[in-house]
């Protein structure tokens, strides 16, 4: 099971992977353009020019026919339509431009006090944007991070980086710093909850797995001891 996993796991990051999946088609369509071109000029006596042209359009109609049936295999796997992939992909390129805001700000903050907080939050973002993109249907059940969570606590911590960074601090904004360390306190605990909601099917497949392979064990046991179960019911 475990071999399965990760064959399946390396044909994901070729499929998901641009670069990757680019020098794979390369690879295959360069070949067939120096066929084409070969069968073109010596089998068909097609002139330098003709034979050139059809040696390019034959490698670029197999790049975009192995684009189209990776593109194919992936949405099937993750049982997507592409509309519903390029919204999922919009979304996680803007996320992705807010996680690197937050933490930009989260790495400048000074203060000491809130190291394991920010650790916390960058830990946590990383994570749900990382399975987004490994596995997009995630996303759905990440939909609050995504257009609530996450705005939040980049608009807190780029207010808290303001703040703590000015070299003269009044009452006023003392208070200030210690209700937004606070609210992200609480935000933390909601991204958790957030990046909870992600993996509860993983969790519940876990649960079940590991009631059945209980179940497996006294069966087991069961046929090992039958005489010796008997007696000590």
């Amino acid at each position: 099971m475990e071999r399965m996993y990760r064959k399946d796991y390396s044909q994901e990051s070729i499929i998901m992977n641009p670069i990757l999946s680019f020098i794979i088609r390369s690879f295959v369509a360069i070949p067939v353009t120096i066929l084409t071109g070969l069968i073109s000029s010596f089998v068909f006596h097609q002139h330098i020019l003709p034979a050139f042209g059809y040696a390019i359009a034959g490698g670029i109609a197999v790049h975009i026919i192995l684009a189209l049936i990776m593109s194919s295999i992936f949405l099937k796997k993750h049982q997507l339509s592409m509309k519903e992939y390029r919204y999922i992909r919009k979304n996680l390129a803007e996320a992705s431009k807010k996680i690197r805001r937050l933490n930009k700000s989260l790495l400048t903050i000074r203060d000491l006090s809130s190291v394991k907080q920010r650790i916390d939050i960058m830990r946590v973002t990383k994570k749900i944007q990382k399975m987004a993109l490994k596995e997009p249907k995630r996303f759905y059940k990440a939909e609050p991070f995504y257009f609530s969570h996450l705005d939040s606590v980049v608009e807190l911590t780029e207010k808290y980086n303001f703040l703590s960074a000015q070299p003269k601090k009044n009452l006023e904004m003392n208070q200030s710093l210690i209700e937004t360390r606070q609210t992200l306190n609480e935000l933390t605990k909601v991204l958790e909850e957030d990046l909870y909601q992600v993996v509860s099917n993983d969790i519940d497949t876990l649960n079940f797995e590991i009631d059945v392979a209980k179940h497996t064990i006294n069966k087991q046991k069961d046929a090992k001891f039958p005489e010796e179960n008997r007696w000590l019911k």
